[in-house]
């Protein structure tokens, strides 16, 4: 028994090893350097050359959890060539910066603190003409850290459509088609407002398949969503309960009554360029190499998992039993590796997000033959409203909690994962990473 436990510590440290590798490959410092470097008065920003002479004043902007790490590295890049900058941030995740201001906010619901750093950024914006040059710096989170609601719709409102589409388990896409059309900024609006000034967006993304329109709500970019399709969202989940103020404008936008966002081919977007610096299938690939190099057989499966988390990880679960019991896909000792973002349709009063979910519904599946070890986490350092990254679930998860007076079951049916691993030890907590690719699964196997 004790040679099991000693193992089990060992495959778990060996996960967090797995982990942090993945999240050295998305240090925003290294992913803007590696596509945006200044050479005296020239610019080069992935195959593109910029003469900085041409410009008379150079804006920083940015929004996401990563701004403060991706707002530091243009100081060192561009020092007082920046005229002025405003990066909003998640509280709490900050750095010491000489020419950039951060403005911290609140995520997931967004809070007034938010509302007002918008608008300075928006202002800022609005100010930039042809001798102005702005880099915007974006990543995760920020679809609820700059909001700027349309006029007739106020934050109330959209902070209780935002719980609403939280609790429903729609997708960020959904989500954020949505949150696109009830603002001021998102959707291609901030680079109608920099027009006719000259845009650079360096994007650390956090969606599936990184489309460039759903990450922070796409504020640099052509919104491919309309109003009726935010329609058809609501006629999807059907127990969404959104504010009349949010369903009258909707419906208003789908008639023509309202201007839709900009789309493919204006002329706002002639001279904006956008660059994908980093993305999870980047931390996946060094994960991989990590997990190698400790020993393990590694399977990436795919960095672009969805779905209702309670089912994916039964999936996830399902690839590991089949290793011990047949050697395929891989033999053991085994590592899958997986990213993306699922969701959770909450139905109980519990506290916890996706990741430890993710792991709590992955324990009931583990079997008692063989060693397995699983770590979910979210590479920003959080998951859902609590201090953790996410949780770690094992072979021994199930009796643990059995000994503990702890159910399984009545812990998934009451989204309580958070208090179940809490009691058992097993939560992941990290701090903010200050980066944010989606969330990370490692899934060691050993017979």
């Amino acid at each position: 028994m004790s040679e099991t436990v000693e193992n089990l510590k060992r495959m778990r440290q060996h996960a967090v090893a797995i982990f942090q590798s993945g999240l050295q490959a998305v240090a925003p410092g290294d992913a803007i350097r590696a596509y945006f470097r200044r050479e005296d008065d020239r610019l080069l920003v992935n195959g593109r050359c910029y003469d900085l002479c041409q410009f008379e004043t150079i804006l920083v902007l940015g929004v996401g959890k990563a701004g403060a790490s991706m707002a530091k590295t243009i100081e060192q890049l561009l020092g007082d060539r920046i005229s002025l900058g405003i990066v909003i941030v998640k509280y709490d995740h900050l750095e010491e910066l000489q020419r950039i201001t951060l403005r911290e906010a609140g995520h997931p619901v967004p809070d007034e603190n938010g509302l007002s750093a918008a608008r300075e950024i928006l202002e800022a914006a609005k100010r930039a003409d042809e001798k102005t040059l702005v880099i915007f710096l974006v990543s995760g989170g920020g679809s609820a850290l700059m909001p700027l609601p349309v006029d007739g719709i106020s934050l109330v409102d959209k902070q209780d459509t935002t719980r609403a589409l939280l609790a429903s388990g729609a997708t960020i896409h959904e989500m954020n088609t949505i949150r696109k059309h009830l603002s001021a900024i998102k959707g291609g609006q901030l680079a109608q407002a920099i027009f006719p000034g000259t845009l650079i967006s360096l994007v650390l993304s956090d969606v599936i398949g990184d489309d460039l329109d759903t990450i922070a709500s796409g504020p640099c970019v052509p919104d491919s969503g309309t109003f009726k399709d935010c329609l058809k969202i609501i006629d999807k989940y059907g127990n969404l309960k959104l504010p009349v103020s949010v369903k009258t404008y909707l419906h208003a936008g789908a008639r023509g009554e309202v201007p839709e966002t900009p789309k493919q081919g204006d002329q706002v977007f002639k001279k904006t360029f956008n660059v994908i610096i980093g993305s999870n299938i980047n931390a996946l690939l060094q994960a991989s190499q990590m997990a190698e190099s400790l020993g393990y057989n590694t399977l990436i499966l795919s960095s672009a998992i969805e779905g209702e988390t309670v089912d994916v990880a039964g999936v996830h679960m399902a690839l590991a039993r089949e290793i011990l019991k047949s050697g395929h896909p891989l033999p053991p000792p085994a590592c899958l590796l997986s990213g993306g973002e699922t969701t959770v349709t909450i139905k109980g009063a519990g506290l916890g997000g996706r990741n430890q979910e993710f792991a709590l519904a992955a324990a009931q599946h583990m079997g008692s033959s063989g060693q397995i070890v699983l770590l979910s986490a979210g590479t920003d350092g959080t998951d859902g409203p609590t201090d953790a990254a996410g949780a770690f679930a094992d072979s021994s998860t199930s009796q643990r909690a059995e000994l503990s007076g702890l159910s399984l079951q009545t812990s998934l049916d009451a989204n309580d994962s958070y208090h179940f691993f809490e009691h058992l030890g097993d939560l992941y907590k990290t701090g903010p990473t200050n980066t944010n690719v989606m969330d990370l699964r490692v899934i060691l196997v050993d017979s």
